[in-house]
């Protein structure tokens, strides 16, 4: 079935690609009912679950989604993916409005240059307009090729001017950057005390749907390409525990060396190893914060709170001398020192590989439009363990990524799209579709008991856990 997918989804359609789905189940929302949320297939559908024009809602859905995502989160290696898609939501929902996009910049050496080929090399990268980090990038490669012609020249040279400039120019505008950073925080944190509350719950019980692991089971691996601290801030609220590279109380240092430190506790009476405590997960952030800087050849973490309004005070603590803006860890950031730009990345990346690139293995998307070809390499790579599993939630697809990169490669079977303005809404998410904060061993115990009770009785009467009336046998 041929469908304009991003007309679909401007219409409110949904995309959904679950359990038995041989292919994604393309959902066009009702536009006449009363319900907020309810959908028809089209009349060529090919779906095993619901008939062509038959009108259903979240209670048909959830059955399919909920029991398949709670089995997948239980997989012996998890990871969560989570893009700017997750900021957006909770912004929006505490404070009503959307962030600012990361738009175009002016430099003001060489700065035709530099857009031109900023905008060459995004579309290359299949995105149509240039960013923030594609002006960034060119810059910083612009910047090491001046740097060499400026070392055999005179000083107040045209290579040495242009070197000073360029140089000013990327300090100023990463400061910038970062202070848009900051005040995206500060509106949560200034946002009406109801609203940021709801929005505080609604982001914990998303991150709690995946951290809540079993105790046998390893922790959650959690990767983000934000720069912001949003995922930070919710887990200080839900009392998670970050585990990171980072080592230290008043100024914690980047360490290359993956310290394996972990909490674990021996349950009361049970011999043999101990289990993982819970409410702890290892954290990376992929593209770097706006916390992290570059400074006497180490990378640090500064004490900035969440919502400053600017970072400049912060960067002339007296353990920080010399520093700026251009020793901020964004990628792709200005740090003078080639050496530093390339160190932490190159760590966090093959973190990264090493966590989800191995059997029994599940990496769940959110908010992740596809747009960085470094990450969908690794799950590309991934994605060559048969048992390993791969579930994409989205609340639009805007570039296409998502459904090109579906599309090539080809592995469906071991593919979980949800789409959409619906199946991708933080709240119907959290509502509706992830498994409740807490998979133990009561939840395992309960789903015994009714099966003892009812025997082989219907399984849409074992899931509204009320009893059969037909041939289910009798209640104990």
């Amino acid at each position: 079935m041929a469908v304009d997918l991003k007309a679909h989804l401007k219409s409110g359609g949904q995309v959904l690609k679950t359990r038995d789905d041989h292919a994604p189940v393309f959902l066009n929302r009702t536009a006449d009912s009363t319900v907020a949320d309810q959908f028809t297939l089209p009349a060529d559908s090919q779906c095993s679950w619901a008939k062509p024009g038959e009108s259903f809602c979240t209670e048909k859905l959830r059955p399919r989604i909920e029991p398949w995502l709670t089995a997948l989160v239980q997989s012996e290696h998890l990871s969560l993916l989570v893009g700017s898609g997750l900021t957006h939501a909770v912004h929006r929902l505490g404070t009503g409005a959307n962030l600012p996009g990361m738009n175009a910049v002016t430099f003001k050496c060489l700065g035709d240059e530099i857009t031109q080929e900023a905008k060459r090399t995004s579309e290359a990268a299949g995105r149509h307009a240039v960013n923030f980090e594609d002006q960034i990038r060119v810059a910083n490669e612009l910047l090491r090729g001046l740097e060499i012609l400026a070392v055999a020249k005179e000083a107040g040279s045209e290579e040495q001017n242009q070197v000073a400039t360029l140089r000013s120019d990327l300090k100023d505008i990463i400061e910038l950057f970062a202070k848009s950073i900051l005040q995206c925080e500060e509106s949560l944190a200034k946002a009406n005390g109801t609203k940021r509350e709801e929005a505080f719950n609604y982001l914990i019980s998303f991150l709690m749907s995946f951290a809540s692991r079993a105790g046998t089971r390893e922790r959650l691996q959690l990767f983000t390409t934000n720069y912001d601290r949003f995922i930070e801030a919710g887990a200080d609220a839900a009392g998670l525990r970050l585990i990171d590279r980072f080592v230290g109380t008043l100024a914690p240092v980047f360490r290359a060396s993956r310290l394996d430190v972990d909490l674990h506790y021996n349950p009361p009476g049970i011999r043999g190893e101990p289990r993982y405590l819970e409410g702890v997960a290892r954290f990376t952030k992929l593209h770097g914060s706006v916390d992290w800087l570059a400074n006497d050849g180490s990378i640090r973490r500064i004490g900035l709170p969440f919502g400053a309004q600017e970072v400049a005070p912060f960067l002339s603590a007296s353990g920080l001398t010399g520093s700026d803006a251009s020793g901020l860890m964004i990628y792709p950031n200005a740090a003078k020192d080639r050496e530093t730009l390339v160190y932490p990345y190159v760590e966090l990346f093959r973190d990264f590989a090493a966590a989800i690139c191995r059997p029994n293995s599940t990496v769940v998307c959110y908010g992740y439009s596809f747009g960085d070809e470094h990450i969908n390499r690794v799950l590309e790579d991934m994605l060559t363990i048969p048992s390993a599993h791969l579930v994409i939630i989205a609340y639009d697809d805007p570039l296409g990524r998502i459904m090109d990169t579906y599309k090539r490669l080809g592995r469906h079977a071991q593919i979980t799209l949800l789409i959409g303005n619906h199946l991708g809404d933080l709240l119907a998410l959290v509502n509706h579709y992830l498994p409740k904060p807490a998979i133990d061993r009561t939840t395992f115990r309960m789903a015994e008991l009714l099966k003892a009770r009812w025997g082989t009785g219907p399984q849409d009467a074992i899931e509204a856990e009320t009893p059969p009336t037909n041939d289910g046998g009798s209640a104990s």
